[in-house]
């Protein structure tokens, strides 16, 4: 690119567009300031007062200046004086109020950014998060918003001050010495050209340094949320290490982001104070020659400082506010993701009691991840209300991509999945949803209570409801046992209880859903043999009258079904009852006699 090409690309239009494009991504958060149009209106009045405030000082300094300090204008600089303090007075309190009903705004705005964006987490699909990282998302929640908190809060406040202050202080300037101001300010272009056209590189860096933090945080997150297996393994060192070299990527990326602002607000500085030099040496040669008062020039010097000082500290705001630009950006990744898992526009309207008639209809499905191998093949299978079907297979034979399917985590590629006869696409999910409780193998223990983990999802539940729940659970008896019984709290995923106890939690949480359809995976397979008893007992009498889907491994739990459904590769391969697969000979004989040598080995 030749020098002219290079002068004509850099003109005053491209850098608006520049600038706009800078602060577009700030532009989506502007509703959720504008819901407080009155603390807004508050602190621009805050603002406008101590704008005026600062502004009349130089007019007093001149006075005292001109006037002279001599014994008869004691009386005179008094008054300048007591006005001076005055003055103080109001700009200290406007001051305080601007900054209140700013930073309070930041923090309002944000809270509900917040909120927003957690909701809209909540509502993303499975797919989202099979390739999602949580710590990576925790640092949008948490670090991306604090920046906006920022850019809404101190660094508003800080720019609309100094904009206010440097349009008064030009103002002022033009009616002390129009000569002088138009000087002053032909350096205005100068300084604000680099400034808009260094925005986007430190939004990008910014952009990138966030990026490589939330990457840290993610790789901690996962850490410390399998701390055990960490120190189990002797993994400590390499998992330290590992942390420390991407916190030092993201120290390098954020280093660079500095440099860049650095030099910017370097440059912007000595320009200003450069041209305020020059400037003063003019106005000094006017007063040698008469042409101005020693008093007219400290005005203006004064109010060219204030609006120096102004445009020094609207540079380095504007670096905030491209970082902030950048954090938004990164913000409008996550809302931008729609989820796929949505009510239809006219959803089917649920039934007061769903009768739990469950079936497949030639379901072919591949995870996203995954999508060039079938995690479920043509499969077709219809379960009766009421009927206990047990579903057996290797692993990855698809038993769980049923749960998931039926619970509408995913959709299927073809063929449909229906309740009673609707089609569950049809369904608002959270109808849907509330027809079904399952009980995973591995079962989710939150940080809550005891009372408020059996209810999780049913927050409404009386606490007779909680503990009979937990008493067919049979969990009443350990519960009591606890320190606060069922108000103890639950550390993080439940790692202060046994695998057996978080399993019966787990089923109490199904029985309080007293749902239709009970989806059980393995939800014995942490018991003891005495307590799987009980617990098996109690699932028998939280079965009757309700469709059961169970995940089998073990056979103490098969001989229960109705009918025992085998998959393999994502097909129904066998089907019927444990006595005539066992003498078909196939798949199933097979796992039968595997698991019987393993029981007689592990007896013996």
């Amino acid at each position: 690119m030749t020098e002219t090409q290079s002068a004509a690309a850099s003109t005053p239009s491209s850098d608006s567009r520049r600038f706009s494009a800078i602060l577009a991504p700030l532009r989506p958060l502007l509703p959720y300031a504008l819901r407080y149009k009155q603390t807004i209106a508050l602190a621009f009045a805050a603002l406008i007062v101590a704008a005026g405030a600062t502004l009349t000082l130089p007019a007093a300094v001149r006075g005292m200046i001109d006037h002279g300090f001599t014994a008869d204008s004691a009386g005179t600089v008094n008054a300048y004086f007591g006005a001076m303090i005055g003055v103080a007075a109001t700009l200290a309190l406007a001051s305080a109020t601007r900054y209140y009903f700013v930073m309070t705004l930041g923090e309002r705005v944000v809270a509900d950014l917040r909120a927003d964006l957690f909701k809209h987490l909540t509502a993303l699909d499975a797919a989202f998060f099979d390739t999602a990282k949580t710590g990576e998302l925790l640092s949008r929640l948490t670090a991306d918003t604090t920046l906006l908190k920022s850019a809404f809060g101190s660094s508003a406040s800080v720019a609309l001050r100094n904009i206010f202050m440097f349009i008064g202080a030009v103002v002022m300037m033009f009616a002390t010495s129009p000569k002088l101001a138009g000087l002053a300010l032909a350096a205005i272009p100068v300084i604000v050209l680099p400034l808009i056209a260094s925005g986007r590189s430190v939004r990008r860096r910014s952009k990138h340094a966030q990026d490589m933090l939330a990457q840290a945080a993610a790789y901690a997150g996962e850490n410390l949320s399998a701390v055990r297996a960490m120190q189990a393994n002797g993994a400590q060192a390499s998992t330290v290490s590992r942390f420390r070299r991407a916190v030092e990527t993201a120290y390098e990326a954020a280093q660079a982001a500095t440099l860049m602002r650095a030099f910017v607000t370097a440059g912007v500085i000595l320009v200003v104070f450069t041209s305020i030099v020059a400037v003063l040496w003019l106005g000094a040669q006017d007063v040698l020659s008469g042409r101005m008062s020693a008093g007219l020039l400290s005005q203006f010097v004064l109010y060219a400082v204030l609006g120096a000082s102004s445009l020094g500290e609207l540079s380095s705001v504007w670096s905030e506010v491209a970082a902030a630009a950048g954090a938004a950006t990164r913000i409008a990744e996550i809302l931008s993701v729609k989820p796929k898992i949505v009510a239809p526009p006219y959803p089917t309207p649920a039934p007061a009691r769903w009768r739990g008639q469950i079936s497949f209809d030639h379901v072919v499905f591949s995870y996203p991840t995954a999508p060039d191998r079938a995690a479920l093949r043509d499969l077709s299978l219809v379960v009766e209300p009421g009927e206990r079907v047990a579903l057996v297979g290797p692993s990855g034979a698809g038993k769980s991509t049923l749960f998931s399917l039926l619970l509408r985590f995913y959709d299927v590629d073809s063929g449909a999945i229906a309740l009673d006869g609707v089609d569950v696409r049809a369904l608002d999910p959270l109808d849907l949803r509330a027809a079904i409780a399952l009980a995973p193998q591995d079962p989710v223990i939150f940080g809550l209570s005891v009372a408020e983990n059996i209810a999780y999802g049913r927050e409404g539940a009386t606490r007779e409801a909680i503990v009979a729940a937990a008493k067919r659970a049979q969990a009443h008896a350990f519960i009591e046992a606890l320190p606060q019984g069922y108000d103890t709290l639950l550390g993080e995923r439940g790692v202060t209880l046994s695998g057996g106890q978080r399993q019966r939690l787990a089923i109490a949480r199904a029985i309080l859903a007293d749902a239709p359809v009970l989806l059980l995976d393995e939800a014995t397979s942490a018991l003891d043999a005495e307590n799987e008893a009980a617990v098996q007992a109690a699932l028998h009498d939280v079965m009757a009258g309700r469709t059961s889907i169970v995940i089998a491994h073990r056979l103490a739990t098969v001989l229960e079904a109705d009918r025992i459904i085998v998959l393999d590769e994502g097909r129904i391969v066998e089907e019927g009852t444990h006595a005539t697969l066992s003498a078909a000979g196939g798949l199933y004989a097979r796992l039968a006699k595997l698991q019987f040598d393993t029981e007689r080995a592990g007896a013996a």
